[in-house]
C-alpha cells in the first residue's frame, strides 16, 4: 500500500502550524518564529484588490495568477477563472469550470490546482481530477479540455506548439497547443512516498528540464518525447520514510546552457543542459521555486531560510534566519527587492544586497500559499481565501 501526498502534506502542516510533534520527543516540535520587528523604510502601496471564488480554503493548491498585456487571470479551486484588468483589477470577463450535476443540486467543484499560464490566446490550468482546460482569453469559454494521466497540480508550461503537463504519478505529458491532444507521455517514475507537489518545465533548445519525486532531473526532447538524461542530485538518507524524501519539486531554471535545480532533503545543484554533468552542487533542500538572476540565486529552504548565493559555486552571499517556518511563500524579486509571503498573510520585503527587512505589512488573515509574481509595473499576490492584490513601489 502507497503512502501518498495528500496525507504526507497535510500532516506535515498541521505540525508546522501548530508547533504539534508527529512523533514523541521534545526535539521534533516545530514552532513558527514571532514577527520580527521591522521598521519600515517605505509603504508598498496597493493598487487594487479583488475577490476570485472561494480560493483555495486549507488545501494545499499553489494556484496563483499570470498575466499577459494588460489582463491578469485567476483562479480558486472551486473552478471560477477570472478575467481582470490589470490596471484597477476590473473584471472583464467571468468562467466557471465546476461540474453541472442538475437544477436542484450544486455544482461539483472542479479542483482547479497548481497555477495558471497564458500563452497566446489561451490561458491553460489543471486540476486534481487530471484535466486540463484552456479558455480562450477573449471571452472564457473553453477552447478544449484533456484528460490527462493523473492529477495536473503543476502549473502547465506552453512551449513549441505544446502544453507540457507534469503529474502526479509521475508522467510527463506533451499536449497539442491547438487543439489539446496528447502528443506524447514520459514515465519518470515515482517512490512510493514523495510531497504532494510536482515539478513544472523548464524549457530551452528543444528539451524540458523537470524534476521528479525519485530525486532526479530528466531532460526531454520535446518534439519527440525522447528521453535525452537524468542525473540523480539528490539520495534518500537517514532513519524513517519521512527523512528519506528526496523530492525534486521545484521548477529547474536554465541560464545560459546551465540547469539550476533544488530537492527537499537533497541539494542546490547546477548542471550542463547538454549532458546533464553536476557542475557544483551544494547541501540544501526546498520545495519553493527559487530565483536566479545577475549571477545570484535565491532561495526558501525547507525551514524558511531566505538565502542568497552567488552562481559561479553556491556561495553564500547572506542569510535571512528571522522567518523560520512561517510557512513562506517563494520569493519574488520585484523593483530591486525580495519580497515572500508567510501563513499569517504578511508580506515581508527584502535587502537583496545584504538580507535585512526593508518593510513588511498585514495584507489579508487568510495567509499566502502561493508566491507573489510580477505583473508590468506590479506585484501580484493570491492569498487562501482567494483575494487578489496588486501593489506598487
Amino acid at each position: 500500500m502507497q503512502l501518498r501526498k495528500t496525507l504526507l502534506v497535510g500532516l506535515v502542516s498541521v505540525t508546522l502550524l501548530s508547533g504539534c510533534s508527529l512523533f514523541s520527543g521534545e526535539e521534533d516540535v516545530v514552532t513558527m518564529s514571532p514577527l520580527p520587528t521591522v521598521e519600515n523604510q517605505f509603504t508598498p502601496n496597493k493598487a487594487w484588490s479583488t475577490s476570485v471564488g472561494d480560493g483555495i480554503g486549507e488545501y494545499y493548491s499553489h494556484l496563483r495568477p499570470t498575466y499577459q498585456d494588460s489582463t491578469v487571470y485567476a483562479a480558486d479551486r472551486r473552478g471560477t477563472v477570472k478575467a481582470m484588468d490589470l490596471a484597477d483589477g476590473k473584471e472583464k470577463w467571468k468562467a466557471d469550470l465546476s461540474e453541472k450535476t442538475g437544477f436542484f443540486s450544486s455544482n461539483l467543484p472542479a479542483l482547479l490546482s497548481g497555477g495558471l499560464t497564458v500563452s497566446g490566446s489561451n490561458v491553460y490550468v489543471g486540476s486534481e481530477k487530471a484535466v486540463v482546460y484552456a479558455l480562450n482569453t477573449e471571452d472564457g469559454k473553453v477552447s478544449w479540455q484533456t484528460k490527462v494521466a493523473g492529477e495536473a497540480i503543476s502549473r502547465p508550461v506552453v512551449a513549441e506548439g505544446l502544453v507540457l503537463v507534469h503529474t502526479t504519478n509521475g508522467q510527463l505529458q506533451a499536449l497539442n497547443e491547438s487543439d489539446g491532444t496528447i502528443k506524447w507521455t514520459v514515465n519518470l517514475d515515482i517512490p512510493s512516498l514523495s510531497l504532494r507537489g510536482e515539478s513544472a518545465p523548464a524549457t530551452a533548445f528543444g528539451a524540458a528540464v523537470v524534476g521528479g519525486d525519485n530525486g532526479r532531473i530528466s531532460a526531454v526532447l520535446m518534439q519527440q518525447g525522447q528521453l535525452i538524461w537524468q542525473q540523480r542530485i539528490s539520495q534518500p538518507s537517514g532513519a524513517t520514510e519521512i527523512d528519506r524524501l528526496n523530492d525534486v519539486d521545484t521548477t529547474p531554471v536554465i541560464i545560459d546552457n546551465v540547469v539550476y535545480a533544488l530537492g527537499y532533503n537533497g541539494n542546490m545543484a547546477a548542471l550542463d543542459l547538454r549532458s546533464g554533468q553536476i557542475m557544483w552542487k551544494r547541501d540544501m533542500g526546498s520545495v519553493n521555486d527559487f530565483i536566479v538572476d545577475a549571477g545570484r540565486i535565491y532561495v526558501v529552504d525547507q525551514n524558511d531560510r531566505v538565502v542568497a548565493m552567488n552562481t559561479e559555486g553556491g556561495v553564500n552571499l547572506w542569510r535571512q534566519s528571522d522567518l523560520l517556518h512561517r510557512n513562506l511563500t517563494a520569493p519574488a524579486l520585484y523593483n530591486g527587492y525580495l519580497v515572500v509571503g508567510d501563513a499569517e498573510g504578511y508580506l515581508h520585503w527584502i535587502n537583496t544586497t545584504d538580507g535585512r527587512f526593508v518593510a513588511q505589512q498585514k495584507v489579508d488573515s487568510s495567509g499566502f500559499l502561493s508566491a507573489p509574481i510580477v505583473a508590468g509595473d506590479k506585484l501580484l499576490i493570491q492569498a487562501r481565501g482567494g483575494k487578489v492584490y496588486a501593489f506598487t513601489r
